[in-house]
């Protein structure tokens, strides 16, 4: 083999159509855009317009609701923290917090606050610091030796106090 012997795949690339270069092209004159009018032109094109027909898109009723006040948190199982203390992310003598398992890495960010769900189980004695947290996780904590402290949600500026 040379190196003047090496070429693509056949067919791997295509020239790009060259419209506008004559009829014989089979894509001269209007190139492919038709007759006049808005449509023909570079930028504006209506989408969705059905010819004055009401668009399929108002004939549908509106559905859901989108809650402005909406709260959303962290969520961590028991089986990750347990994972975390087994990669000696987490110091069991310390308390566990959103701030600590975000600078362990084993969240990504703090959200409104943090709520402990109860999938797994958890072996290690942690002093955990949430702002929720299941029934069956506060158990299972308990049952290792833990505590749980149940956090109060953080206060929003221009809420009264």
């Amino acid at each position: 083999m040379k190196l003047s012997d090496i070429a693509d795949n056949a067919g791997s690339r295509k020239k790009r159509m060259r419209v506008g270069r004559g009829i014989g092209s089979g894509k001269g004159k209007q190139s492919g855009r038709g007759g006049k009018g808005q449509t023909a032109r570079s930028g504006v094109r209506i989408k969705g317009f059905e010819g004055g027909q009401m668009p399929l898109h108002r004939r549908l009723p509106k559905r859901g609701f989108n809650n402005i006040f909406r709260v959303e948190f962290a969520e961590i199982n028991l089986d990750r923290l347990q994972d975390a203390v087994d990669a000696k992310k987490l110091d069991t003598g310390s308390v566990v917090n959103v701030e600590a398992l975000v600078k362990a890495g084993v969240l990504r960010r703090a959200k409104a606050g943090l709520r402990l769900l109860g999938r797994g189980e958890l072996k290690a004695k942690l002093n955990i610091e949430v702002h929720g947290a299941t029934k069956t996780a506060i158990e299972a904590v308990e049952k290792a030796g833990g505590s749980v402290k149940i956090l109060a949600p953080a206060k929003e500026e221009g809420e009264a106090a």
